[in-house]
């Protein structure tokens, strides 16, 4: 299946650094890819809590090789892989995939952040790099949605400082200044809809105060000759076995076999002590 984005779209895109692509999964597709994150004891037993500044957490799993799951094989799709390379504008491989949990009246605030400003510390040299949040449930400004700066990948690499011991956040002061050029732009997804974002893509999102559960399930690629220049992490290349679309619906609701899809155990938060 060659990209599901429109020349426009990729126009859009390079523009403002995101752009929606609705109705990316279906509904038979979203309901295996909920069902996993829900019951596959792999995501259960790795669920991390990333605490934010006002005490709220957000429950995340992640894991960086995409496996034979019915989720590695989502970012393994012809639809997912070709739509990265065509944005990306060459070969890419799985760089990291994560379900973000925020349940009904707890689930916490992500400070604002570029991606970049985290991936840059596992030695990836250039920002050629994007993320593609899938919607598992209905997720509006009510819990929580991902908020991005329309255009603020333009700025380049900003400064991060510490939030949390679980996050960092981007310079506030940079920050209210890029607020005040930027659109902000609330991402509201329906299940099975997607928001693509470049990896400098100023985002956040909000606790979910709401009676609403706002699970997302996002997942990440690198371009193949930005492969990272360190291996203290297991983010580096591994070729990408492209799969049919309808590899997804084969599987059925497939879990993780053992360690394949590589789970972390703690959250990564670089160490700004020793930044440049």
């Amino acid at each position: 299946m060659p990209c599901i984005l429109t020349p426009a779209q990729i126009a859009e895109y390079h523009k403002h650094g995101l752009v929606f692509a609705r109705g990316l999964f279906d509904a038979d597709e979203v309901d295996l890819l909920r069902r996993a994150m829900e019951e596959d004891p792999m995501i259960r037993d790795h669920a991390i809590d990333r605490a934010d500044k006002e005490g709220g957490a957000t429950r995340i799993s992640l894991w960086n090789r995409a496996g034979d799951s019915v989720y590695g094989l989502a970012a393994r799709s012809a639809r997912m892989v070709d739509t990265a390379e065509a944005l990306i504008g060459e070969p890419v491989y799985h760089y990291q995939s994560k379900l973000t949990a925020k349940n009904p009246g707890e689930g916490g605030a992500w400070e604002w952040h570029q991606d970049y400003g985290y991936w840059y510390y596992n030695g990836c040299l250039r920002p050629d790099m994007l993320s593609i949040q899938i919607a598992l449930d209905r997720s509006d400004t009510e819990n929580g949605c991902l908020r991005i700066l329309q255009g603020s990948h333009l700025a380049g690499r900003i400064d991060h400082v510490t939030a949390t011991d679980k996050q960092n956040e981007a310079d506030p002061e940079r920050i209210a200044q890029l607020q005040a050029r930027f659109e902000t732009v609330d991402c509201v997804l329906d299940p099975g809809d997607a928001v693509i974002f470049h990896c400098n893509a100023l985002h956040r999102s909000e606790q979910n105060l709401s009676a609403k559960r706002r699970w997302t399930l996002i997942i990440c690629y690198n371009a193949v000759s930005n492969d990272t220049v360190t291996r203290v992490d297991d983010r580096y290349y591994v070729p990408l076995e492209r799969v049919d679309d309808a590899a997804i619906r084969r599987a059925g609701l497939r879990f993780a076999a053992g360690a394949a899809e590589h789970f972390t155990t703690g959250a990564y938060v670089p160490d700004l002590s020793h930044a440049s």
